[in-house]
Order: C-alpha cells, then structure tokens, then sequence
C-alpha cells in the first residue's frame, strides 16, 4: 500500500525522467539595452530552478539583445513562459528604449510542454508557487523601474532622449562605399543644414505670428477730411489734453527717438506713434533681437555638434584602440626582458635539467625519432601530391577529349551543311577581272570562246555550289553540358567533417553579395528548423559576418556551441558544404545560379 502512495505521489509532484531534462530550454529575447546577466538570473530563478543561462557577446564585447535559459524541471520553464511573457523591463543605456520580454520554446520543447501540463494533475501546492513566483517577479520589476528612475533623475540617463531605430542611425565614413563617400557626407550635410534653417524660419513665423501686446489707438486712424479735428484725451494719462500741434511728436516736428527715462510717458502720451513696436521700447526691442540671434547661434552649434560628433567619436576610439594596442606590445616586451633577464642571472650549465646537456644519447635517441616522424610525414605530403598530380593529368584528358569530341561533332555539323568539303578544306573563291587561262578541256569546232561566255559559266558552277546554310544553335548543348559539370560537382563534394573542413575555399568566389543573396536565406532557414521562429536577427548576422570575414569552420562551431550545443557541429557541415560547393563550381567557372548542394 505504501509503495502505491509513493508512486501517486510522484505523479502528483510531477515526476521529471532523464531523458526530459534536455528539453526545458526556453529562448529569453528582446531584451532591454543596459540588463545585466545576474538580474536576468534573478528572475528567471524566480520561476524555478535554472540549470545554465547562455547570452552571446558581440564582437564590440557588449551582450546581445537575446539568451538560451535551461530549466531543471518543466514546471519552473511552465512558470517562466506564464509569468515573463511580455514582461517590460526598462533600458538602463542612453539611447535604447524600453522592450517586452520575448519567452519561446522550440518545437520539440513545446510538443513536450504541452504533453506534461495536460497528463499532470494540478493541485494547490502548485497554485502556491505560482503566486509566489509572481510576487517574487513584480518585486524584481518594480526594483528595476526604480533604479531606473533614480538613474533618471541623478541625471546618469537621460529618458528623454530621442529613441533613433537602428536603421537609422548615421553610417561612419568606413561603412560607405570609396567611390560614394564624399557624395553622401556633402548630401547629408546639406540636408542637416537646411532642416534647421526650416527649423529657424518656423520659430520666426511662430514669434511673428504671437498677438500683440500693445494698447488700442485713441485717435481716429483715417483722417476725415471737411470735417473739424478736435483733441482728444490720451488713453494713458486721464485728465490731459494737449494739441496735436504742441505734442512732442506732433505733425509740426520731425520724428525723434524715445529716450528710456520718459518711454512711458510717451507712450502714454500717444499711442498712434509707434503702432508697430506693441508697447516696447527700442532697448527691449534690440534685447529681445539679440535673444533671438542668440537662439540661431545655438541652434547652429548644436547641429554643427551633432554632425561632428560622430566622426570625432571615432576617431578617439581608433586613437585609443591604438594606444592601448602599443601600450600592451610594451608591456608584453618589458614583461619577457625581465622573465629573460630572471633566467640568464641564475642560468648555469653545469646545473641544467635539459635534455642536451644532461642526457646526451637519449636526446639523440628523441631527435632520431622525431627526424624520422618527419619523414613519414613528408613522405606522406609526397605521395598525396603525386595522387593529386595523376588525378590533374587524368581530369586534363578527359577534358581534351570531350574537346575533341566536341570538335569533331562541330566539324560534322559543318559538313553536312555545306560549309566544308569533304576532304575538310575550305571553299576558296577567285574573283578577277581578266578570264583565268583554261588548259584543261580541248575547245570545240563549232563552239566559239567568248568572254562573257565564261562569266556566265562561273556563275552558274557558283549557284550549284550555293547551298542554304543551316543556324547552328550551339546554347542548349552548352547549358546541359553544365548542368552535367554542376551535378558531378556536387556530388563530389564531401560529407566526412575532415574532409570537408580541409577544403580549400575560394574567397574570391565566395563574395560578400553572394553570401548576402545567396548563403543569408539559407542559415535563416536553417536557424528555424533548430530553433524555431526567431525574432531578431542577430546570430544570424553573427554567422554572416563570421563568413564575410573568411574565418575558419571550428571557430564558427565555437561560437554556435553556446546556442545550440551538439546541433552546432551539424549546422556548420551543412553551410560549409554549400561553400566549398561555390567555390569548386568557381574554380570551373560555371555559375550555379540558385542551385544548393542539398
């Protein structure tokens, strides 16, 4: 009875077999911009216990924006996808926005999730931990929402910045092509330049735009002539009357300035005056031209900053990549001057434990036999060569003879069209002005020779050789003869790993358009079948880059091995076998157009 319990209570809690343990790996991406390794383990450790959780590093040491997490047992990856699944986390870098947490299982793992959450029998215990799970993921959140606020407001990151997507970000002059470069640099430049020059007109017509201060006139403003003009009280000062005459700016004397000390008092004393100025006095008027040149000024320094920045960011970048490259030269020299130095003071050769010196017949004894180790060597380097060199000869006559096949087809073809003779020389026609001399044929009694005669019989014997020639289409046969080279190709590519990896590649024919048309789809679709959709791009663009740059097949394995472990082996043997494909095809000089080798 005891042993039953046992049994159901091993079903209830979800017994995990070995053989499972594999498939709990879950794919943790669209991850924020400045999230480090250890709070994403303190969430994802939330959920339940984590076995290992791999992120990738790009080539400028910085983490990328994804990650592989493997799980102990399949109720905390079951926890992990219900409970992260569009979690946001916020960007703790300048210039990168806030992202929701992307959490996917592969096929396989979710073909085996699904199967273990409809076959176990929830109960209140797992209730309990999914609460506490919960609780604990909210508290990680809002712990991070606040460092990142006080980040915010202590002025280490700036949230207001504006979010540039990253295929708008500006190009360094490396990245664009020599012939291009100094175009597009001008082209953008003026483009900067007249986006703020709209920038400034739109906040002058803003500025004009703005409705005026300045009081109402008192005055009537058209004058009314035959009818009498009587003074008028100014708006500004009740009580006051003055002549239009005795005013200080009056029709009977010239227009002078406002002085500072009396402004108001003008003003007051005739609002018609300075209609256009709304109330401002020529001190503030210049002030307030001053402040608006001041704007322009910084408006262009900041966009003369902006354009520069970048261009001065990389070259301090590339000084300091220098200087630190020497730096460590110096250092990795001055560190073996003094390992030598520390060696020659207490070297003695009396004293010595090498082999030369202390033991000298087993020293020629280890030298015989690595001379020997040599040899074998070179003898083996000697007979491939010579393998190789007989397979050159044989490939080179079959190649003659199909030429000469080829050759003999070609001049068949000729023949029967009418185009060569049958003892194979060419139709050679005289013209000439004068008849030839004719010897051959005694001449008949009752037939004259005569010039024109003969012409006319040339001509005739002419028309009996003409024959219709034939077009020869030689593009079908030409194209099938490919194929055939194509096919043999590719079945001589090689399947063993050695093999295959000691290939020699043509670069010049594996180029970077071809692997951008040709060899990118394929590594996408290859990524797919081992990890199901993805959502950015970025191991794929690791592994293009990694060809671009011509590196070696068990480096690429190296950096795969993190995300897909044993399968990392198998995804290198199928893209290098496509490689090795092009570049025998290259070194035939056949193009194999969209042809894959599997």
């Amino acid at each position: 009875m005891s042993a039953l319990a046992q049994q159901q209570q091993m079903l209830h809690q979800g017994f995990v077999p070995p053989q499972a343990q594999k498939l709990t790996s879950l794919f943790v991406g669209s991850i924020s911009g400045g999230v480090t390794d250890s709070f994403l383990n303190r969430l994802l450790v939330a959920c339940g216990p984590v076995k290992s959780f791999k992120r990738l590093i790009t080539p400028a040491n910085k983490p990328q924006g994804f990650g592989f997490a493997e799980f102990e047992d399949p109720d905390s990856a079951l926890r992990c996808l219900a409970l992260l699944q569009g979690v946001e986390l916020p960007a703790l870098e300048d210039g990168c926005a806030n992202k929701k947490l992307l959490i996917k299982a592969d096929e396989k793992t979710k073909l085996f999730l699904d199967a273990y959450s409809a076959q176990k029998m929830k109960t209140d215990a797992d209730e309990t931990m999914l609460q506490q799970a919960k609780m604990k993921v909210d508290e990680l959140v809002a712990e991070i929402n606040q460092q990142s606020q006080e980040a915010a407001n202590s002025g280490l990151l700036d949230k207001e910045k504006y979010v540039i997507p990253p295929h708008l970000h500006d190009l360094q002059e490396a990245d664009l092509p020599e012939t291009q470069r100094g175009l597009v640099i001008s082209e953008i430049a003026q483009f900067r330049e007249r986006a703020a020059k709209r920038e400034r007109e739109k906040l002058r017509d803003v500025r004009d735009a703005m409705p005026q201060l300045a009081p109402t006139p008192s005055g009537p403003k058209v004058r009314e002539w035959g009818k009498p003009q009587t003074p008028q009280s100014p708006q500004g000062v009740p009580g006051k009357s003055a002549a239009r005459g005795k005013d200080p700016q009056g029709y009977n004397k010239p227009v002078g300035f406002v002085k500072a000390e009396d402004g108001a008092a003008a003003i007051g004393s005739d609002d018609r005056s300075m209609p256009g100025k709304g109330g401002k006095t020529d001190e503030e008027l210049e002030k307030d031209r001053k402040e608006a040149r001041r704007r322009d000024e910084e408006v262009s320094f900041r966009d003369r900053e902006r354009r520069y920045e970048p261009r001065e960011r990389t070259r301090i970048a590339a000084l300091e990549r220098s200087i630190a490259r020497q730096t460590a030269i110096k250092e990795a020299e001055e560190r073996d001057r003094v390992e030598m130095q520390a060696r020659l003071d207490v070297w003695d050769d009396d004293e010595s434990d090498e082999l030369f010196y202390v033991d000298r017949t087993r020293w020629r004894q280890t030298r015989s036999r690595r001379l020997a180790a040599e040899e074998a060597t070179d003898a083996e380097s000697r007979v491939y060569e010579e393998r190789e060199t007989e397979n050159l000869r044989v490939e080179s006559e079959k190649f003659l003879a199909r030429q000469m096949e080829d050759m003999q087809a070609l001049a068949e073809e000729q023949r029967k069209a009418g185009m060569l003779l049958d003892d194979g020389a060419p139709v050679k026609l005289s013209v000439s002005l004068n008849p030839p001399p004719v010897k051959a044929e005694p001449i008949p009694k009752d037939t004259k020779p005569t010039v024109f005669g003969q012409e006319e019989e040339e001509e005739e014997g002419i028309k009996k050789r003409k024959v219709p020639l034939v077009k020869l289409d030689f593009s079908a046969t030409e194209g099938e003869k490919a194929k055939e080279r194509l096919q043999m190709i590719k079945e001589s590519v090689p399947h063993n790993k050695e093999a295959l990896f000691k290939a020699k590649v043509r670069w010049d024919g594996v180029s970077d358009p071809m692997i951008d048309r040709k060899l990118e789809p394929l590594i996408r679709r290859q990524m797919v079948n081992y990890l199901g959709e993805l959502e950015d791009d970025d191991l794929v663009m690791f592994v293009v880059e990694h060809l671009k740059d011509h590196k070696g097949p068990q480096k690429l394995i190296e950096g795969l091995e993190p995300v897909l472990e044993e399968e990392a082996q198998e995804f290198t043997i199928s893209i290098w076998r496509q490689i090795i494909f092009e570049s025998m095809a290259y070194g035939e000089g056949l193009h194999t157009e969209k042809l894959m080798v599997d």
